[in-house]
């Protein structure tokens, strides 16, 4: 089923994206993934080659474009290259709009231009080892002194956290709770900013993942980002676009595990003939084939809609939980079907199991999607 979404101008971006991966990328992913981190160089090139900042006005060195059609093909050709370790979208469709719409003028020029160049790399806390989706569970908090902050706490799983020069940090009152939450930007070389060790994970290794802690940061007034005790509303506002990345990424995973495997079971033979002969392997190829397409159609759909500003928080949950689980269910099915092939860590489709399988944790988990939706439907 041919995609109606992209027109001439998008599938020419893609090209582009696809040299980038090919010449700044895929020659080097296996030495960052051994290291656990991406080089700063990377960023540097992926500024040059106008990928980071689409939607950053271009006075500050941004595209000026806000359609989300060029970050859902950024995310599909990262996820497709078996490359999502290089988080962009983290930075350009997860941080950057809480920079662009919530940042004063001074702040813009401080941090845009460097965003975009890939100068400044960008990360966000808000998980904390004892608060995940639930945001009112977090407790790092910060005492207003007037023209600064006093800033104390812990972050765990922050993607970026090692790189990042700017962390856009979710924090409450010393009195605790959901209504005292800002946005505070702590800054690299901050005194009392430490970066814990870099966490060793299952899958997309090269994302460079820590604890951070917060020791009597001194944080300036002036990086108070967006309202007072705004940051729950801020924070829901933008997490749609969150779980729209996650699911185009998630779809794109879904499709390529699927194509994989299809010409795998095409070579592979047993008892004299490949697999595909087998009706039993026909069969899940058939069931997988169809829930990526009809999933394809409705994550299409979200695109469209949130480019019209349309796409609501529930259907926005929907697209997250349903393409989320459809990749860890088909990459698993895909597995399945590779044999012990599939346990071998040098196979693709052993590290698409792995790469894959957070989709269905970060930016809200499956449980937190659907009781989004449920909300929605039954308040």
């Amino acid at each position: 089923m041919k995609r109606q979404i992209f027109a001439a101008e998008h599938e020419a971006f893609r090209g582009t994206v696809r040299t980038f991966l090919a010449k700044e990328v895929l020659p080097h992913y296996e030495r960052w993934e051994e290291n656990g981190i991406v080089d700063r160089d990377a960023w540097l090139a992926a500024g040059r080659q106008g990928l980071l900042g689409f939607a950053v006005p271009e006075e500050f060195g941004g595209g000026g474009n806000e359609d989300f059609r060029y970050s859902a093909l950024l995310a599909e050709e990262f996820t497709r290259a078996a490359a999502p370790g290089f988080e962009l979208g983290l930075h350009n469709d997860i941080i950057g709009p809480y920079l662009t719409s919530l940042g004063t003028d001074e702040q813009k020029r401080s941090w845009l231009t460097g965003f975009c160049s890939g100068e400044i790399i960008t990360a966000i806390a808000m998980t904390e080892p004892g608060a995940g989706s639930d945001l009112q569970g977090i407790r790092t908090s910060a005492e207003d002194l007037g023209d600064h902050w006093v800033l104390n706490g812990s972050k765990t799983f922050i993607s970026n956290g090692i790189l990042a020069d700017l962390v856009v940090v979710a924090k409450t009152t010393p009195e605790g709770g959901a209504h005292g939450l800002s946005l505070l930007v702590v800054e690299r070389g901050m005194a009392g900013f430490e970066r814990g060790r870099n966490l060793a994970k299952i899958g997309q290794k090269s994302q460079d993942t820590p604890e951070l802690f917060f020791n009597d940061v001194v944080v300036p007034e002036e990086n108070l980002l967006g309202e007072l005790n705004g940051a729950f509303v801020h924070l829901m506002t933008n997490l749609a676009q969150e779980r729209l990345n996650i699911a185009v990424a998630s779809i794109a995973g879904a499709e390529h595990v699927l194509e994989m495997t299809t010409n795998y079971v095409k070579e592979r033979e047993a008892f004299g003939r490949p697999l595909a002969k087998l009706q039993h392997v026909r069969f899940e190829i058939a069931e997988m084939a169809t829930e990526c397409a009809v999933t394809r159609t409705f994550v299409d759909r979200c695109i469209v809609d949130h480019d019209a500003g349309e796409l609501d928080a529930a259907h926005a949950s929907m697209a997250k939980w349903w393409a989320s689980e459809l990749q860890k269910r088909v990459t698993d099915r895909c597995l399945q079907l590779h044999g012990g092939y599939g346990d071998m860590a040098e196979y693709p489709i052993a590290r698409a199991f792995t790469d894959g399988r957070i989709q269905t944790i970060y930016g809200g988990t499956t449980e937190i999607m659907k009781e989004i939706i449920g909300r929605s439907l039954l308040s």
